[in-house]
Protein backbone atom coordinates (compact mmCIF):
# COMPACT_ATOMS: atom_id res chain seq x y z
CA UNK A 1 0.00 0.00 0.00
CA UNK A 2 1.62 3.49 -0.88
CA UNK A 3 -0.24 5.43 1.54
CA UNK A 4 -1.27 4.15 4.70
CA UNK A 5 -3.43 6.16 6.79
CA UNK A 6 -4.07 4.86 9.74
CA UNK A 7 -0.11 4.23 10.31
CA UNK A 8 0.43 8.13 9.18
CA UNK A 9 -1.93 9.13 11.79
CA UNK A 10 -0.72 6.69 14.52
CA UNK A 11 2.98 8.24 13.78
CA UNK A 12 1.69 11.61 14.35
CA UNK A 13 -0.14 10.82 17.23
CA UNK A 14 2.66 8.84 19.11
CA UNK A 15 5.19 9.78 21.66
CA UNK A 16 8.32 8.83 20.20
CA UNK A 17 11.52 8.16 22.31
CA UNK A 18 13.70 9.72 19.87
CA UNK A 19 16.36 12.71 21.10
CA UNK A 20 16.77 15.73 19.22
CA UNK A 21 20.79 15.45 18.95
CA UNK A 22 20.17 12.05 17.75
CA UNK A 23 17.78 12.21 14.86
CA UNK A 24 19.83 15.47 13.90
CA UNK A 25 23.07 14.03 14.05
CA UNK A 26 21.37 10.86 11.58
CA UNK A 27 20.08 13.34 9.36
CA UNK A 28 23.43 14.92 8.73
CA UNK A 29 25.03 11.76 7.19
CA UNK A 30 22.68 12.30 4.56
CA UNK A 31 21.29 9.19 4.19
CA UNK A 32 17.60 10.65 5.20
CA UNK A 33 15.16 9.31 7.90
CA UNK A 34 12.33 7.11 8.66
CA UNK A 35 9.02 7.99 8.75
CA UNK A 36 9.13 7.67 12.36
CA UNK A 37 12.04 10.18 12.93
CA UNK A 38 10.49 12.76 10.11
CA UNK A 39 7.46 12.30 12.57
CA UNK A 40 9.02 12.87 16.25
CA UNK A 41 10.72 16.46 14.40
CA UNK A 42 7.09 17.29 12.62
CA UNK A 43 6.07 17.21 15.92
CA UNK A 44 8.20 19.82 17.66
CA UNK A 45 6.84 23.38 18.53
CA UNK A 46 9.09 24.94 20.51
CA UNK A 47 11.80 27.95 18.99
CA UNK A 48 15.48 25.81 20.09
CA UNK A 49 14.18 22.74 18.77
CA UNK A 50 13.10 24.38 15.47
CA UNK A 51 16.50 26.48 14.76
CA UNK A 52 18.11 23.23 15.60
CA UNK A 53 15.99 21.89 12.60
CA UNK A 54 16.80 24.37 10.40
CA UNK A 55 20.50 24.54 11.01
CA UNK A 56 20.74 20.74 10.04
CA UNK A 57 18.80 21.46 7.17
CA UNK A 58 21.00 24.39 6.11
CA UNK A 59 24.04 21.67 6.66
CA UNK A 60 22.32 18.86 4.34
CA UNK A 61 21.11 21.27 1.89
CA UNK A 62 24.70 23.10 1.05
CA UNK A 63 26.70 19.95 1.33
CA UNK A 64 24.80 18.14 -1.67
CA UNK A 65 23.64 21.02 -3.10
CA UNK A 66 25.76 23.97 -2.41
CA UNK A 67 24.66 27.44 -2.51
CA UNK A 68 22.82 27.40 -5.56
CA UNK A 69 18.99 27.95 -6.27
CA UNK A 70 18.07 26.88 -9.67
CA UNK A 71 15.48 29.73 -11.71
CA UNK A 72 12.72 29.57 -13.85
CA UNK A 73 8.91 30.50 -14.90
CA UNK A 74 5.77 28.42 -15.50
CA UNK A 75 3.70 28.94 -18.96
CA UNK A 76 0.21 29.17 -18.60
CA UNK A 77 -1.10 27.44 -22.81
CA UNK A 78 -4.31 27.10 -21.44
CA UNK A 79 -7.13 27.89 -18.24
CA UNK A 80 -9.67 25.38 -20.27
CA UNK A 81 -10.89 22.70 -17.56
CA UNK A 82 -13.43 20.34 -17.10
CA UNK A 83 -12.77 19.40 -13.27
CA UNK A 84 -14.32 21.51 -10.27
CA UNK A 85 -11.75 22.10 -7.86
CA UNK A 86 -12.79 23.93 -4.94
CA UNK A 87 -9.55 26.04 -4.52
CA UNK A 88 -8.37 26.43 -8.13
CA UNK A 89 -9.88 29.51 -10.02
CA UNK A 90 -9.74 27.94 -13.43
CA UNK A 91 -12.52 25.07 -12.18
CA UNK A 92 -15.11 24.69 -14.47
CA UNK A 93 -17.69 27.10 -12.14
CA UNK A 94 -16.06 29.98 -13.06
CA UNK A 95 -18.53 30.98 -15.71
CA UNK A 96 -16.94 35.10 -15.64
CA UNK A 97 -13.37 33.27 -16.82
CA UNK A 98 -13.25 34.27 -20.98
CA UNK A 99 -11.17 30.83 -21.42
CA UNK A 100 -8.07 31.17 -23.52
CA UNK A 101 -6.49 28.62 -25.32
CA UNK A 102 -2.66 29.97 -26.76
CA UNK A 103 -1.68 29.04 -30.56
CA UNK A 104 1.36 28.14 -31.55
CA UNK A 105 1.89 32.19 -32.35
CA UNK A 106 0.65 32.97 -28.73
CA UNK A 107 2.72 30.22 -27.26
CA UNK A 108 6.10 31.83 -29.24
CA UNK A 109 4.97 35.27 -28.20
CA UNK A 110 4.56 34.25 -24.20
CA UNK A 111 8.04 31.71 -24.85
CA UNK A 112 9.53 34.90 -25.99
CA UNK A 113 8.89 37.27 -23.27
CA UNK A 114 9.85 34.56 -20.77
CA UNK A 115 13.49 34.14 -22.71
CA UNK A 116 14.04 37.54 -22.98
CA UNK A 117 14.11 37.51 -18.80
CA UNK A 118 16.91 35.48 -18.96
CA UNK A 119 14.95 31.96 -18.35
CA UNK A 120 16.49 28.85 -19.58
CA UNK A 121 13.85 26.29 -18.20
CA UNK A 122 9.79 26.70 -18.42
CA UNK A 123 7.32 24.29 -16.62
CA UNK A 124 4.47 24.41 -18.84
CA UNK A 125 1.09 24.06 -17.55
CA UNK A 126 -2.63 23.62 -18.47
CA UNK A 127 -6.36 22.69 -17.71
CA UNK A 128 -7.75 19.33 -18.45
CA UNK A 129 -10.22 19.52 -21.04
CA UNK A 130 -11.05 17.52 -24.53
CA UNK A 131 -9.93 20.99 -26.08
CA UNK A 132 -6.20 20.02 -24.64
CA UNK A 133 -5.06 16.83 -26.45
CA UNK A 134 -1.77 15.34 -25.98
CA UNK A 135 -0.90 16.24 -28.89
CA UNK A 136 -1.66 19.85 -28.71
CA UNK A 137 0.85 19.76 -25.41
CA UNK A 138 3.37 18.15 -27.83
CA UNK A 139 2.90 21.11 -30.31
CA UNK A 140 3.30 24.13 -27.92
CA UNK A 141 6.57 21.89 -26.23
CA UNK A 142 7.74 21.84 -29.62
CA UNK A 143 7.33 25.20 -30.19
CA UNK A 144 8.85 26.90 -26.98
CA UNK A 145 11.91 24.88 -28.14
CA UNK A 146 12.02 26.04 -31.44
CA UNK A 147 11.81 29.37 -30.52
CA UNK A 148 14.84 31.58 -29.79
CA UNK A 149 15.73 35.04 -29.36
CA UNK A 150 19.04 36.90 -30.05
CA UNK A 151 21.44 34.22 -27.39
CA UNK A 152 18.47 33.44 -25.42
CA UNK A 153 16.48 30.22 -25.91
CA UNK A 154 14.61 27.37 -23.62
CA UNK A 155 16.41 24.55 -22.75
CA UNK A 156 14.45 22.22 -20.87
CA UNK A 157 10.48 22.43 -20.56
CA UNK A 158 8.65 20.55 -17.58
CA UNK A 159 5.72 19.67 -17.67
CA UNK A 160 2.60 19.79 -15.17
CA UNK A 161 -0.87 18.36 -16.67
CA UNK A 162 -3.38 16.27 -15.94
CA UNK A 163 -2.67 12.47 -15.29
CA UNK A 164 -3.16 10.54 -18.22
CA UNK A 165 -2.74 7.86 -19.88
CA UNK A 166 0.58 5.88 -20.80
CA UNK A 167 0.15 5.80 -24.67
CA UNK A 168 0.00 9.96 -24.18
CA UNK A 169 3.35 9.60 -21.29
CA UNK A 170 5.10 8.15 -24.56
CA UNK A 171 4.61 11.20 -26.53
CA UNK A 172 5.61 13.15 -23.37
CA UNK A 173 8.56 11.15 -23.63
CA UNK A 174 9.27 11.05 -27.50
CA UNK A 175 8.94 15.02 -27.81
CA UNK A 176 11.88 15.33 -24.76
CA UNK A 177 10.24 16.83 -21.69
CA UNK A 178 12.36 17.61 -19.05
CA UNK A 179 10.54 16.31 -15.63
CA UNK A 180 6.66 15.74 -15.37
CA UNK A 181 5.56 16.73 -12.18
CA UNK A 182 2.00 15.84 -11.19
CA UNK A 183 0.93 17.24 -7.29
CA UNK A 184 -1.49 15.20 -5.07
CA UNK A 185 -2.67 18.31 -3.88
CA UNK A 186 -4.04 16.13 -0.65
CA UNK A 187 -3.33 12.40 -0.13
CA UNK A 188 -6.04 12.24 2.34
CA UNK A 189 -8.38 10.46 0.39
CA UNK A 190 -12.02 11.79 1.93
CA UNK A 191 -10.83 15.10 1.58
CA UNK A 192 -9.22 14.61 -1.71
CA UNK A 193 -12.75 13.36 -2.77
CA UNK A 194 -14.40 16.04 -1.08
CA UNK A 195 -12.29 19.00 -3.03
CA UNK A 196 -12.76 17.69 -6.26
CA UNK A 197 -15.55 17.12 -9.13
CA UNK A 198 -14.87 15.72 -12.60
CA UNK A 199 -11.84 13.14 -13.88
CA UNK A 200 -9.62 14.74 -11.48
CA UNK A 201 -11.92 13.05 -8.46
CA UNK A 202 -10.42 9.55 -9.16
CA UNK A 203 -7.71 9.68 -6.32
CA UNK A 204 -6.36 6.29 -7.87
CA UNK A 205 -6.20 7.72 -11.24
CA UNK A 206 -4.07 10.92 -9.78
CA UNK A 207 -1.62 8.86 -7.34
CA UNK A 208 -0.83 6.32 -9.49
CA UNK A 209 0.14 8.80 -12.51
CA UNK A 210 3.51 8.59 -11.97
CA UNK A 211 3.57 4.60 -12.31
CA UNK A 212 2.48 5.29 -15.52
CA UNK A 213 4.87 7.48 -16.97
CA UNK A 214 7.56 5.04 -15.51
CA UNK A 215 5.83 2.74 -18.05
CA UNK A 216 5.73 5.20 -20.59
CA UNK A 217 9.93 5.51 -20.22
CA UNK A 218 9.78 9.19 -18.29
CA UNK A 219 12.16 8.70 -15.23
CA UNK A 220 12.33 11.72 -14.04
CA UNK A 221 9.44 13.26 -11.72
CA UNK A 222 8.62 15.66 -8.92
CA UNK A 223 5.45 15.65 -6.84
CA UNK A 224 3.95 17.64 -4.36
CA UNK A 225 0.86 18.66 -2.57
CA UNK A 226 -1.39 21.91 -2.10
CA UNK A 227 -0.54 22.41 2.11
CA UNK A 228 -3.48 23.75 3.64
CA UNK A 229 -5.86 21.78 2.35
CA UNK A 230 -5.28 18.81 4.99
CA UNK A 231 -2.60 18.56 8.36
CA UNK A 232 0.53 19.56 6.97
CA UNK A 233 1.87 16.56 9.07
CA UNK A 234 -0.03 14.07 7.48
CA UNK A 235 0.85 15.48 3.58
CA UNK A 236 4.80 15.08 4.58
CA UNK A 237 4.94 12.10 5.69
CA UNK A 238 2.43 10.58 2.73
CA UNK A 239 5.14 12.64 0.65
CA UNK A 240 7.47 10.80 2.04
CA UNK A 241 5.90 7.86 1.47
CA UNK A 242 5.13 8.22 -2.48
CA UNK A 243 8.57 9.08 -2.14
CA UNK A 244 9.91 5.57 -1.13
CA UNK A 245 6.97 3.49 -2.94
CA UNK A 246 8.51 4.89 -5.89
CA UNK A 247 11.89 4.00 -5.17
CA UNK A 248 11.34 0.41 -4.14
CA UNK A 249 9.03 -0.34 -7.07
CA UNK A 250 11.29 1.83 -10.36
CA UNK A 251 14.49 2.40 -8.28
CA UNK A 252 14.06 5.94 -8.45
CA UNK A 253 13.07 8.63 -6.11
CA UNK A 254 11.61 11.56 -7.12
CA UNK A 255 14.06 14.72 -8.41
CA UNK A 256 11.49 17.50 -6.89
CA UNK A 257 9.12 17.87 -4.52
CA UNK A 258 6.88 21.09 -4.16
CA UNK A 259 5.50 22.77 -1.71
CA UNK A 260 2.68 25.20 -3.32
CA UNK A 261 0.81 26.63 0.33
CA UNK A 262 -3.15 27.68 -0.72
CA UNK A 263 -3.42 31.05 -2.03
CA UNK A 264 -7.04 33.19 -2.18
CA UNK A 265 -7.93 33.35 -6.26
CA UNK A 266 -11.09 35.08 -7.72
CA UNK A 267 -14.45 33.38 -7.53
CA UNK A 268 -12.71 30.99 -5.02
CA UNK A 269 -14.92 30.63 -1.73
CA UNK A 270 -12.78 27.57 -0.29
CA UNK A 271 -10.90 28.60 2.71
CA UNK A 272 -8.33 26.21 4.16
CA UNK A 273 -9.22 23.85 7.26
CA UNK A 274 -5.73 23.15 7.97
CA UNK A 275 -4.14 26.79 7.01
CA UNK A 276 -0.40 26.23 7.58
CA UNK A 277 1.79 28.95 9.25
CA UNK A 278 4.61 30.69 8.24
CA UNK A 279 6.89 28.81 10.63
CA UNK A 280 4.98 25.65 10.18
CA UNK A 281 5.37 26.01 6.45
CA UNK A 282 9.12 26.43 7.21
CA UNK A 283 9.52 23.36 9.46
CA UNK A 284 7.96 21.05 6.78
CA UNK A 285 10.51 22.32 4.82
CA UNK A 286 13.39 21.71 7.16
CA UNK A 287 12.25 18.41 7.77
CA UNK A 288 11.80 17.19 4.01
CA UNK A 289 15.73 18.26 3.07
CA UNK A 290 16.26 15.95 6.60
CA UNK A 291 13.91 13.13 5.36
CA UNK A 292 15.00 12.93 1.29
CA UNK A 293 18.60 14.96 1.29
CA UNK A 294 19.12 14.33 -2.46
CA UNK A 295 15.92 15.77 -3.71
CA UNK A 296 15.01 19.07 -5.56
CA UNK A 297 13.12 20.79 -3.55
CA UNK A 298 10.86 24.06 -5.32
CA UNK A 299 9.21 27.22 -4.33
CA UNK A 300 7.21 29.24 -5.81
CA UNK A 301 6.04 33.24 -5.86
CA UNK A 302 3.11 32.29 -4.11
CA UNK A 303 4.87 32.82 -0.79
CA UNK A 304 6.63 36.18 0.32
CA UNK A 305 9.93 37.55 -0.75
CA UNK A 306 10.80 37.11 3.04
CA UNK A 307 9.72 33.90 3.61
CA UNK A 308 11.18 32.34 0.54
CA UNK A 309 14.45 33.84 1.36
CA UNK A 310 14.32 31.56 4.78
CA UNK A 311 13.31 28.76 2.69
CA UNK A 312 16.52 29.21 0.62
CA UNK A 313 18.75 28.91 3.69
CA UNK A 314 16.78 25.26 4.57
CA UNK A 315 15.72 23.02 1.85
CA UNK A 316 14.60 25.03 -1.30
CA UNK A 317 17.19 24.81 -4.64
CA UNK A 318 14.36 25.56 -7.00
CA UNK A 319 12.27 28.75 -7.68
CA UNK A 320 10.45 30.28 -10.10
CA UNK A 321 11.11 34.13 -10.69
CA UNK A 322 8.94 36.88 -12.05
CA UNK A 323 5.96 34.42 -12.53
CA UNK A 324 2.32 34.77 -14.52
CA UNK A 325 -0.39 32.11 -13.74
CA UNK A 326 -2.55 32.54 -16.76
CA UNK A 327 -2.23 32.05 -20.55
CA UNK A 328 -1.00 34.95 -21.67
CA UNK A 329 -0.10 36.48 -18.75
CA UNK A 330 3.43 37.57 -19.86
CA UNK A 331 1.95 40.24 -21.80
CA UNK A 332 -2.16 40.81 -20.68
CA UNK A 333 -3.33 41.08 -17.87
CA UNK A 334 -5.47 38.04 -17.73
CA UNK A 335 -7.40 36.33 -14.62
CA UNK A 336 -4.49 34.01 -12.46
CA UNK A 337 -5.46 31.06 -11.16
CA UNK A 338 -4.42 31.75 -7.98
CA UNK A 339 -2.72 35.28 -5.57
CA UNK A 340 0.79 35.56 -5.99
CA UNK A 341 2.80 36.79 -3.35
CA UNK A 342 6.09 37.53 -5.51
CA UNK A 343 6.11 40.38 -8.14
CA UNK A 344 9.63 41.01 -8.49
CA UNK A 345 11.02 41.04 -11.64
CA UNK A 346 13.58 38.18 -12.64
CA UNK A 347 16.54 41.18 -12.10
CA UNK A 348 15.36 42.17 -8.50
CA UNK A 349 15.16 38.47 -7.25
CA UNK A 350 18.68 37.26 -8.56
CA UNK A 351 20.36 40.58 -7.07
CA UNK A 352 18.32 39.38 -3.77
CA UNK A 353 19.91 36.04 -4.01
CA UNK A 354 23.22 37.34 -4.41
CA UNK A 355 22.83 39.46 -1.73
CA UNK A 356 22.36 36.72 0.61
CA UNK A 357 25.20 34.65 -0.84
CA UNK A 358 23.68 32.27 -3.15
CA UNK A 359 24.75 31.64 -6.35
CA UNK A 360 21.79 31.88 -9.03
CA UNK A 361 21.93 29.04 -11.52
CA UNK A 362 20.24 28.47 -15.05
CA UNK A 363 21.56 25.51 -15.59
CA UNK A 364 19.43 22.87 -17.65
CA UNK A 365 23.12 20.11 -18.17
CA UNK A 366 21.75 17.04 -16.15
CA UNK A 367 18.77 16.33 -18.39
CA UNK A 368 20.31 17.68 -22.01
CA UNK A 369 23.62 14.81 -20.29
CA UNK A 370 20.99 11.87 -19.60
CA UNK A 371 21.75 12.53 -16.00
CA UNK A 372 18.08 11.77 -14.94
CA UNK A 373 16.28 9.23 -13.13
CA UNK A 374 18.57 6.49 -11.30
CA UNK A 375 21.51 8.57 -13.12
CA UNK A 376 20.90 11.31 -10.98
CA UNK A 377 20.05 9.94 -8.37
CA UNK A 378 23.35 8.18 -8.34
CA UNK A 379 25.05 11.62 -7.95
CA UNK A 380 22.18 13.33 -5.86
CA UNK A 381 22.51 10.61 -3.36
CA UNK A 382 26.41 10.79 -2.88
CA UNK A 383 26.74 14.31 -3.15
CA UNK A 384 28.50 14.42 -6.75
CA UNK A 385 25.89 16.15 -7.93
CA UNK A 386 27.73 19.53 -6.71
CA UNK A 387 31.01 19.06 -8.69
CA UNK A 388 28.73 19.02 -12.08
CA UNK A 389 25.96 21.44 -11.28
CA UNK A 390 28.37 24.19 -9.10
CA UNK A 391 30.87 25.40 -12.19
CA UNK A 392 27.63 24.49 -14.57
CA UNK A 393 25.56 27.13 -12.64
CA UNK A 394 28.65 29.92 -12.72
CA UNK A 395 28.45 28.96 -16.53
CA UNK A 396 24.99 29.99 -16.72
CA UNK A 397 25.14 33.05 -14.50
CA UNK A 398 27.68 33.96 -16.50
CA UNK A 399 25.32 33.92 -19.39
CA UNK A 400 22.68 35.82 -17.93
CA UNK A 401 24.77 38.67 -16.89
CA UNK A 402 25.80 39.13 -20.15
CA UNK A 403 22.61 39.04 -22.20
CA UNK A 404 19.83 40.10 -19.67
CA UNK A 405 21.41 41.47 -16.65
CA UNK A 406 20.99 45.37 -15.37
CA UNK A 407 24.26 47.52 -15.17
CA UNK A 408 23.49 46.94 -11.64
CA UNK A 409 23.54 43.33 -11.17
CA UNK A 410 26.41 42.78 -13.69
CA UNK A 411 28.75 44.37 -11.14
CA UNK A 412 27.19 42.24 -8.65
CA UNK A 413 27.11 38.99 -10.10
CA UNK A 414 30.96 39.52 -11.24
CA UNK A 415 31.63 39.54 -7.81
CA UNK A 416 29.84 36.58 -7.00
CA UNK A 417 31.56 34.50 -10.38
CA UNK A 418 34.79 35.46 -8.38
CA UNK A 419 33.70 34.03 -5.12
CA UNK A 420 32.38 30.87 -6.65
CA UNK A 421 35.42 30.26 -8.77
CA UNK A 422 37.26 29.99 -5.38
CA UNK A 423 35.11 27.56 -4.10
CA UNK A 424 35.91 24.80 -6.87
CA UNK A 425 38.60 22.68 -5.24
CA UNK A 426 39.98 20.67 -8.50
CA UNK A 427 42.09 23.23 -9.59
CA UNK A 428 42.06 22.14 -13.58
CA UNK A 429 38.24 22.23 -13.32
CA UNK A 430 38.47 25.35 -12.21
CA UNK A 431 41.19 26.46 -15.11
CA UNK A 432 38.43 25.17 -17.44
CA UNK A 433 35.75 26.86 -15.85
CA UNK A 434 38.09 29.96 -16.08
CA UNK A 435 38.44 28.90 -20.05
CA UNK A 436 35.28 28.65 -20.77
CA UNK A 437 33.84 32.10 -18.75
CA UNK A 438 36.08 33.76 -21.21
CA UNK A 439 34.32 31.79 -23.99
CA UNK A 440 31.15 33.02 -22.99
CA UNK A 441 32.58 36.66 -22.78
CA UNK A 442 33.75 36.37 -26.55
CA UNK A 443 30.07 35.07 -27.48
CA UNK A 444 29.87 31.35 -27.47
CA UNK A 445 26.79 30.10 -25.28
CA UNK A 446 25.67 27.05 -23.61
CA UNK A 447 28.95 25.65 -22.15
CA UNK A 448 28.41 22.85 -19.40
CA UNK A 449 30.11 19.64 -17.63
Amino acid sequence: MMIDEKLIKNLIAENHSFSLDQVLSKAEKKHGLSLEESAFLLNLEDKGSLDLIFKSANKVKSEIYGNRLVLFAPLYISDYCINDCEYCAFHCRNRSLVRNKLDKDAIRTQTELIIKMGHKRILLEAGEHPEISIDYVCDAIRTIYDTKVNNGEIRRVNVNIAATSVSDYKKLKEIGIGTYQLFQETYHRKTYEKLHKGPKADYDRQINAHSRAFEAGIDDYGIGVLFGLYDYKFEVLSLLCHARYMEEKFGVGPHTISVPRFQRASTVDYAPEYPVSDSEFLKLIAVLRLSVPYVGMIISTRESPKIRQKAFEIGISQTSAASKTSPGGYSTCQDSQFELSDHRSVDEVVKSMCAQGKLPSFCTACYRSQRTGEAFMKLAKTGNIHFLCHPNAILTFKEFLADYASPELKKIGEDVISRELEKIPDNERKEETKNRLKRIENGERDLFF
